[in-house]
């Protein structure tokens, strides 16, 4: 209530957007995607911040622990930050910065909630993705990074 006027004030809740990250891996044309149990949805592999964390920390450790690649947080360069819309958190805002570097020859094995890893194209990407994952694809191919 406004003391002044004696009207009803309504605040609007408004979230701080999701902090991620996402490793950029390409090879032969398509880049490294995951599935997390229980989603038929592919993302980039990474995830979210624990506290205290930089972003490459974070990201160090989400490789670690979800495909069980070792990649230290010196070996990571950030490539860009993409926003969008976080797919399937009601509209929450999504700030995901991403990254290149680590081994380039990798054998990933999933774990902790990883069901499983695929290398999508262009088109793959499209039909199988998260929008954010379809927005770093557009950035890679504009970038030449990845064919169209």
């Amino acid at each position: 209530m406004d003391d002044r006027t004696g009207r009803l004030l309504i605040a609007l809740e408004r979230r701080a957007p999701l902090k991620s990250v996402g490793w950029l891996h390409i090879r032969e044309g398509r880049l490294l995607s995951v599935r997390t149990r229980g989603n038929d949805t592919f993302y980039l592999p990474g995830g979210k911040y624990e506290p205290g964390e930089t972003a490459v920390q974070a990201l160090s450790r989400e490789l670690s622990e979800e495909l069980g690649l070792l990649v230290p947080a010196e070996q990571l360069s950030e490539a860009f930050v993409i926003h969008d819309v976080a797919h399937g958190k009601g509209g929450r805002r999504l700030h995901m910065t991403c990254f290149t570097g680590g081994p380039q020859d990798i054998a990933p094995v999933p774990g902790r909630e990883i069901a499983e890893y695929a290398w999508f194209d262009r088109r793959q990407a499209r039909e199988r993705c998260a929008p954010a994952h379809s927005q770093v694809v557009d950035r890679l191919i504009a970038e030449g990074r990845m064919a169209g």
